[in-house]
C-alpha cells in the first residue's frame, strides 16, 4: 500500500477505499441525497450502522446512483444489543433487509462490550456470515488489543479491519502497531477530532498554509499518510467536496513530525472498556 493508493486490500481480492463517507447522525430523510452527492463527488466507500437508523437511505442511494454495485463499498455494523450468535445473525439479516442489498462489503461488531463477554460468540456468527457470502469481509470497531488477542486465539478468522476513534489528539500508536503486526487495517472514526479546536492548533494551521489547503484537508491527508482508512462525515455538500480533495497532494516528513507533537491521549468518545 502506498500513500497515493486509493484502496487497501483488506482480504484477498477485497479492496476497501481509503477515503469513505460516514453517515453517523445524518437524518434518515437526508441520507439518500447526501450519499448520492458523495458518490457523485468520487466517494466509493459508505459507512453506516444499524444504530444510525439510516441504512435504508444508504441502500437507496447505492441502488439508484447508476454505478455497478461492485464499484461501491458498503460497511454496516452490529449494535450492542445484538451480541450473541443467533442475535448477531438476525441483526445482520435485518441490516441487509434495510439496505436492500444482496451483500455488504464489510460487517463490523460495533463495540466489544467486554462486560457482557459475548464478543467471541458474536464473532463466530460473523464468520458464518462471511462463509455464507453475506459479507465480503468482517471486522470490528472499538476493540482494544486484549479484545483482539482473544479473537485471534479463540476463533478462526482474524478481523480484517478495526475501526477506532483516531485523530491527531488520539493517535493510538500501540494499537496501530498491534494492527500492523497482525495484518489488521486501521480505520479512523471521528478523524477530524475536535474540529475547529483541532484546526486552530498551530501545527495544523502551519501545514495547511504551507500546502494551500484547509485544516480539515491536511488532517485527513495526515490519516492517509499514516496508513489509515478514513471516513469523514458531513451534511453539507461543500464540505463533502472539500473532504474528498485530499488525494492530489502529500505531506512531508516535517509535517508528519509536527502532527506527532499533537498527541494528547484525549478521547472525545467513550472508552471501549466502559461501554
Amino acid at each position: 500500500m502506498t500513500v497515493t493508493s486509493r484502496t487497501v486490500e483488506i482480504r484477498e481480492n477485497v479492496f476497501m477505499p481509503r477515503l469513505g463517507f460516514g453517515v453517523y447522525k445524518i437524518p434518515a430523510d437526508e441520507t439518500t441525497t447526501l450519499v448520492r452527492t458523495a458518490i457523485e463527488l468520487g466517494y466509493r466507500g459508505i459507512d453506516t450502522a444499524s444504530l444510525y437508523g439510516n441504512e435504508r437511505g444508504v441502500g437507496q442511494a447505492v441502488r439508484d446512483c447508476g454505478l455497478p454495485r461492485e464499484e461501491l463499498f458498503v460497511t454496516t455494523k452490529l449494535w450492542n444489543t445484538e451480541h450473541g450468535y443467533d442475535a448477531a445473525l438476525r441483526a445482520f439479516d435485518t441490516s441487509r433487509r434495510e439496505l436492500g442489498l444482496d451483500y455488504v462489503d464489510l460487517y463490523l461488531v460495533h463495540w466489544p462490550q467486554p462486560r457482557l463477554d459475548r464478543y467471541v460468540e458474536t464473532w463466530r456468527a460473523l464468520e458464518k456470515i462471511l462463509a455464507d457470502g453475506g459479507a465480503r469481509a468482517i471486522g470490528v470497531s472499538n476493540f482494544q488489543a486484549p479484545h483482539l488477542e482473544r479473537l485471534l486465539a479463540e476463533t478462526d478468522i482474524p478481523p480484517a479491519v478495526n475501526q477506532v476513534e483516531l485523530h491527531p489528539w488520539l493517535q493510538q500508536a500501540a494499537l496501530r502497531d498491534f494492527h500492523q503486526r497482525h495484518g489488521i487495517v486501521t480505520e479512523a472514526w471521528r478523524p477530524l477530532g475536535g474540529g475547529p479546536e483541532l484546526f486552530a492548533e498551530e501545527v495544523v494551521r502551519t501545514v495547511a498554509q504551507k500546502h494551500g489547503r484547509t485544516p480539515a484537508q491536511v488532517v485527513l491527508r495526515w490519516h492517509l499518510e499514516m496508513g489509515h482508512v478514513v471516513i469523514p462525515k458531513s451534511a453539507h455538500s461543500e464540505r463533502i467536496a472539500e473532504n474528498a480533495a485530499i488525494l492530489d497532494f502529500e505531506l512531508d516528513s516535517q509535517d508528519i513530525a509536527g502532527f506527532a507533537t499533537l498527541e494528547r491521549g484525549q478521547r472525545l468518545g467513550p472508552h471501549p472498556d466502559e461501554t
